[in-house]
């Protein structure tokens, strides 16, 4: 119970702190937040679970490549579990129907990278894929489809891979790794939230 509690302030203490920051400050936060991930997420998880609403998470050891992302966001005051179930439940209809859901549902649709890849799109942050390393910048979240077309999500770090391109943040199966992958499967959607 008390970590409950501590996770709340702590969620609490991150949107206060986000509020006064820039977009520079914001998207160096969201860097942070999701290399702070590397060696504490060392699982994958991708079981339905209830959670809580707003702020909901599984336990931060395991989960998937959707949670990294989710998790970097809230350290900077933007809570996608909100922010997808609010326009969910408003544009149900431009939501891939994918898991037979009737109705939007705040424990999973974050943690879908269909469902993130859709917000994104509606929030304008979309910018062009590329098959050029410098044309993706630390902060930008990267869509793939992995072999056999699962998805995949991941963010740019601003530690660099070659002197042309960043290393990536993501869970792709064994926990939170920051590697260099940006090109190892197929992009499909390039997004930037915070502008440069």
């Amino acid at each position: 119970m008390i970590a409950k509690y501590v996770s709340v302030s702590l969620a609490l203490l991150a949107t206060l702190t986000a509020s006064a920051q820039t977009n520079a400050q914001k998207n160096a936060t969201v860097i942070r937040a999701a290399r702070a991930q590397v060696g504490v997420t060392h699982g994958y998880d991708n079981r339905y679970h209830q959670i809580a609403y707003p702020g909901g998470d599984v336990p931060v050891t395991t989960g998937v490549c959707a949670d990294v992302i989710v998790r970097a966001f809230r350290a900077a005051g933007l809570d996608l579990q909100v922010m997808v179930h609010d326009d969910m439940r408003k544009h149900f209809s431009a939501y891939p129907r994918k898991w037979r859901l009737t109705a939007p549902d705040a424990n999973i649709d974050h943690r879908r990278v269909p469902n993130l890849e859709v917000f994104l799109r509606r929030s304008g942050k979309a910018v062009s894929v590329t098959k050029n390393g410098p044309d993706y910048l630390p902060g930008d979240i990267v869509v793939w489809r992995l072999l056999g077309g699962l998805p995949h999500i991941g963010l740019v770090s601003d530690r660099r891979a070659t002197p042309q391109r960043y290393l990536v943040i993501h869970n792709v199966g064994a926990g939170t790794r920051e590697e260099d992958v940006l090109f190892a499967y197929e992009i499909t959607g390039h997004f930037r939230w915070f502008s440069k």
